[in-house]
């Protein structure tokens, strides 16, 4: 891993103890602060430890340092060609994140580099200032848990204008869109954020009750034949998801697959991505979607 917070923990840790050695608060009880603020609960019983008897060969018995400076981290320039990569993401304007000092450096990959299949070609547009601005002041109105009023184009092409409390923001990565989960607004619980004109703060008089809205989950239950690494593929593809797997024969396997029934239609696409290696056992609406599905690719001659 380039970045991790749980395998870089432990250096950051005893580089705080090296400063707070050369700085001279070296008392146990001070050291034992640092480790239980900087690291994990268990690990009073071997930083210091380690450290006392000379297994880390950074300190002396009297917690004193053998180290003259104190210890820096720069990037290595493996993370800077990363951080550049993913500083050619157009998404990332949208939180306004500047990363600075990369001029020079070559990104680890470009977007030339791979390709995303199965994945809708009209995104969000992420370049454009003004979806930037709205989604910025979402982000905040979502912090705050302030009351918004909304105009967005529905369907139809119509406006419309409603209000609601912004809940969270979630991504597609199937549909590469980005959308409003809100509170208070039963005619439009979710709203796609490229259909959204104009937001602002709501200051009318009329009390705008916050509701949770009930997520809906259904089980997707799957027959797959762990041909080409089918069984690995699947597992893969739906590693974020909640899941558990039962070996029925020599390569056959059944898989349960816990979604949010919102998202049926890109559940829908995925996994007709895999082709005959997966045949869906349920729920029953699932499989009405698939037939649907294949019959709309029929009547287009798509084979």
């Amino acid at each position: 891993m380039i970045f991790s917070e749980l395998y870089s923990v432990y250096y950051n840790t005893v580089a705080k103890i090296i400063s707070k050695a050369l700085d001279g608060q070296t008392t146990e009880k001070e050291l034992q602060k640092v480790v239980s603020e900087s690291a994990f609960g268990e690990s009073v019983l071997t930083i210091l430890p380690s450290l006392k008897d000379g297994s880390w060969q950074i300190m002396r018995p009297d917690l004193t340092t053998i180290l003259e400076n104190k210890p820096s981290m720069p990037m290595t320039l493996l993370q800077k060609q990363w951080l550049k990569a993913i500083s050619l993401d157009p998404r990332i304007k949208l939180f306004g994140v500047e990363l600075e000092g990369l001029d020079d450096i070559e990104p680890l990959f470009t977007s030339e580099d791979y390709y995303v299949y199965d994945k809708y070609g009209d995104g969000d547009p992420y370049c454009d200032e003004g979806y930037i601005e709205r989604f910025r002041f979402l982000m905040s109105a979502i912090h705050d848990q302030a009351p918004i009023e909304v105009n967005l184009v529905n369907k139809n092409g119509k406006t419309i204008y409603t209000r609601c409390i912004p809940m969270r923001l979630e991504y597609s990565k199937k549909d590469d869109k980005f959308r409003l989960i809100t509170g208070g607004c039963r005619v439009m619980p979710t709203i796609n954020l490229s259909k959204i004109t104009s937001c602002s703060r709501y200051n009318g008089e009329g009390k705008i009750r916050k509701t949770k809205q009930a997520t809906h989950y259904e089980t997707l239950t799957l027959q797959i034949t762990d041909e080409r690494n089918g069984l690995e593929r699947v597992m893969l593809h739906f590693a974020h998801f909640e899941k558990r797997a039962e070996k029925i024969g020599k390569n056959d396997y059944i898989v349960h697959i816990k979604y949010d029934y919102n998202d049926e239609s890109e559940m829908v696409v995925r996994v007709l991505s895999f082709g005959p290696l997966v045949r869906v056992i349920g729920p029953e609406s699932f499989i009405c979607h698939i037939k649907e599905k294949l019959r709309q690719q029929k009547s287009c001659s798509m084979r």
